[in-house]
This record gives C-alpha cells, structure tokens and sequence, in this order.
C-alpha cells in the first residue's frame, strides 16, 4: 500500500528477473499498468501482460485506481485531472523516475493520454486497448455507459441477473460497481472532467498503440484517434468486444510486443508467448 495523493493506492511492482531489456535509445522504460474504470481493477492487467512484460526486462507497476479495489474509496475526487495527479504521485513515491511505458485498459488508457498530455518528455509509449485520449466524443460515451450502469445495477435481481448470463465473477464486480457508484461522485464528476487542451494531446510524440475489438463500438474513435496522433498504429481483433484484453490475452501480448521491437526500437526477443 503506498501513499499518494492523499490517499493510499494497492500497488504492486514487479522487478525483472533478469537483465533488463535492451532499449537501444535510451534507459528501459518502466511499464505502469492503468485498468479501466468501474468494474475493473489491476488483476486484469495483472493476469494478461504484466508478467510477460517483467520476464521480458522491464521494471513494472500496477496499482487500484481510487476508489477500486483494494486502493481507498473517498467520497469524492473522481475527474480525469485527479486520476491522473494519483498517477504522478504515485511514481513520485516509487522513485520512478526515468522513461515510462503506459498502458491502459479502457478508460485506463484515458488516464494514460492525460498524463503524457502533461509529461510527454516522460512517456516512452503508450499502449492502449478499447480505450481514447480524453476527447470530447469518447467523454460523452462515458458519460452514456455510467449513466446506465448506474441506472441499471439499483434494480432489483440485476445482479442476479448478470450472474445467470455472465457468471459469479461478473455478478460480484457488478455488487462492487454499484457499491462505488453509490458511494461516491464518480457518475456525476468524471464525465465533466475538464479536458486537456487539443494541442496538448497533439503534441505527444511517442509511439502509440491503440487495440480494439471488431465487434466493439469503441472502434468508431479510432479515426478521430490517429487524426489527432497520426503516430498511432491501429490493430483491430476481428469478433471480439471491449472485454478483449481478457478474453484474448495471448494475442494482446503478441501484439504489445511486435509493436515495442519495431516502434520503440526495444530489444524484447526474450519474449511472451506464456
């Protein structure tokens, strides 16, 4: 558990077990892996590319955003600009203090956009699935996709409900959903975060990594995403939906690290394939 920002954040870091990977241009980045909002927490990452990135030699962070988790959960504090201050405070108390890899998962990847915003001198990549950087259209979707969770989970038998179809995992993040969104202000303060200026975003210059699924509508932004950072490189996974980091790990993987030794000139023949 480690202070930052005011509150305390579950975190773990995991150190390479061998030499770390060969950057080429520079010191190896280290890897800090953001989850989604709501539902979502480390574990998610944890299970999918964490270990793989920290065999294959990179330093690697995971924490429970605010409110999630195992990381504390005060009543209020939930737009974009808090989440990301958790994140700088947070390398801060590490000493993580060289290049960074982001990666976030769905609105993860947001809070990664919006830290590079701030810090692109900091950010050696980004890597992001199912997710946007904080623009006004993948904004008002959160604010859509909150307002019906949050309208939905009070019903009566709707977890139950999600239990039947989705199983005793999916039943459970959804009690734990509802239990955030009714104790604290998320629903009402993240959609009307304040939004970094375009030119901020546009002035990130790292690589960038977006992942989608075919089926998922987040894929529509993907347009607006490489227009506003024509660096990206979009990579498309036909038949699956936004849970696809879950559901199509090993291929995530194989994705993540084709593109980190061709665009990030990162040395990871090590390799994942586990």
């Amino acid at each position: 558990m480690v202070r930052a920002n005011g509150i305390t954040l579950h975190t773990q870091r995991l150190d390479p077990p061998g030499p770390a990977v060969d950057g080429r241009t520079g010191p190896t980045p280290t890897a800090v892996l953001i989850h989604g909002m709501a539902s979502d927490t480390m574990a998610s990452w944890y299970f999918t590319l964490a270990e793989p990135l920290s065999r294959a030699g990179f330093p690697t962070v995971l924490y429970d955003l605010r409110g999630h988790g195992r990381s504390d959960r005060p009543a209020t504090g939930y737009a974009l600009d808090d989440f990301v201050d958790d994140l700088a405070a947070l390398l801060a108390a590490l000493d993580v203090t060289g290049p960074l890899l982001l990666l976030g998962n769905s609105f993860g990847g947001t809070i990664a956009f919006g830290y590079a915003a701030r810090h692109p001198e900091r950010v050696a990549g980004i890597v992001t699935v199912e997710s946007a950087p904080p623009i006004p259209e993948w904004m008002r979707r959160v604010r859509e996709r909150l307002a019906r969770v949050a309208a939905r989970l009070p019903r009566e038998g709707a977890v139950t409900e999600i239990g039947v179809r989705r199983g005793r995992v999916a039943a459970q993040r959804a009690a734990e959903t509802h239990r955030m969104l009714s104790d604290t202000t998320l629903e009402q303060e993240l959609p009307a975060s304040p939004l970094p200026p375009a030119e901020a975003l546009a002035a990130i210059g790292c690589p960038v990594l977006c992942l989608y699924g075919g089926d998922s509508a987040v894929v529509e932004l993907a347009p607006e995403v490489r227009a506003l950072l024509p660096q990206t490189r979009v990579e498309v996974l036909p038949d699956q939906r936004h849970t696809v980091l879950i559901d199509r790990p090993q291929e995530v993987r194989r994705l993540v690290f084709a593109w980190l030794a061709e665009s990030c000139s990162l040395d990871v023949t090590q390799s994942t394939t586990a």
